[in-house]
């Protein structure tokens, strides 16, 4: 079976496209053909809109689904007339909202994804600088840093670091486990004093392999067998030196993120 979705909103489109996703991959089976419309903030956007919907509707046969983000009644009625599945993402949460606390909402696009507090979205560059010169043992010095990753080499670092540092404004670096290190089964000493801020990062020898093959190919790096070896010594290593690790092979990077805020209990709102 395969869907369109809309997801249309009058500013990025993230909100219905982060709360869309989730819902629609409680479908297995449906494959679900996705197309984003932002900044749908006029009547006569929205009319455009609709006009796009119906044209699918008429090639196709098919009703689309439209999860839609906007705030405007006005363009919202205009969606409405789509011939589609209309889901509000907000309309579940806002009239029970509005009478738990006794006040009306303020209708205003852009609040949860504007520049809405410029300390928090300075935190989130200078954290995303910070990853950028902390990455893969570049910069050694850790005593500003609130996580560092530990892992061998393409095995997620890289990506989780600037995930922290774009999302929750968290300095984060890493360090790739050398072979050395491997071999000697402990932690190089520059990590020592930072223990309480390491976290290790694992991943399938298998798709190691793969990733690395891309990047070097026929090398030895890219060995299955080199990749099996480092691999299980890194993961001996942190089992030796007590060190939360997760798997990266089939989770997430949020989800890999979560579970490394969990572990540090690093207590930080996703900005």
């Amino acid at each position: 079976m395969r869907r369109l979705v809309f997801y249309v909103s009058d500013g990025t489109g993230i909100t219905a496209e982060t709360i869309g996703h989730t819902i629609l991959t409680q479908f297995e089976g449906v494959e679900f053909q996705t197309v984003r419309i932002p900044f749908v903030d006029t009547v006569e956007l929205a009319r455009m809109a609709v006009a796009k919907i119906e044209a699918h509707v008429r090639s196709s046969g098919l009703r689309p689904i439209l999860i839609s983000s906007v705030i405007n009644p006005d363009i919202t009625a205009v969606l409405s007339e789509s011939g589609a599945l209309v889901l509000d993402v907000f309309a579940p949460f806002i009239a029970p909202l509005e009478d738990e606390l006794g006040m009306q909402r303020s209708p205003r696009v852009g609040k949860a994804h504007g520049l809405v507090n410029f300390d928090e979205y300075e935190a989130r560059i200078n954290a995303t600088n910070y990853a950028l010169s902390h990455d893969d043992g570049i910069d050694v010095n850790y005593a500003e840093a609130e996580v560092i990753l530990v892992g061998v080499s393409r095995s997620g670092k890289t990506p989780t670091c600037l995930y922290l540092a774009l999302h929750y404004g968290i300095r984060a670096a890493n360090y790739p486990l050398t072979e050395e290190d491997l071999e000697k089964q402990e932690l190089p000493h520059r990590l020592l004093a930072y223990r309480a801020r390491l976290h290790g990062l694992t991943i399938d020898p298998v798709r190691l392999a793969q990733v690395r093959e891309t990047r070097r190919p026929g090398s030895r790096y890219a060995k299955p067998e080199q990749c099996r070896w480092e691999v299980a010594a890194a993961e001996k290593l942190m089992r030796v030196e007590r060190l939360p690790w997760v798997s990266t092979t089939n989770s997430s990077i949020e989800e890999i993120a979560s579970k490394i805020l969990s572990a540090l209990d690093i207590q930080r709102h996703m900005y």
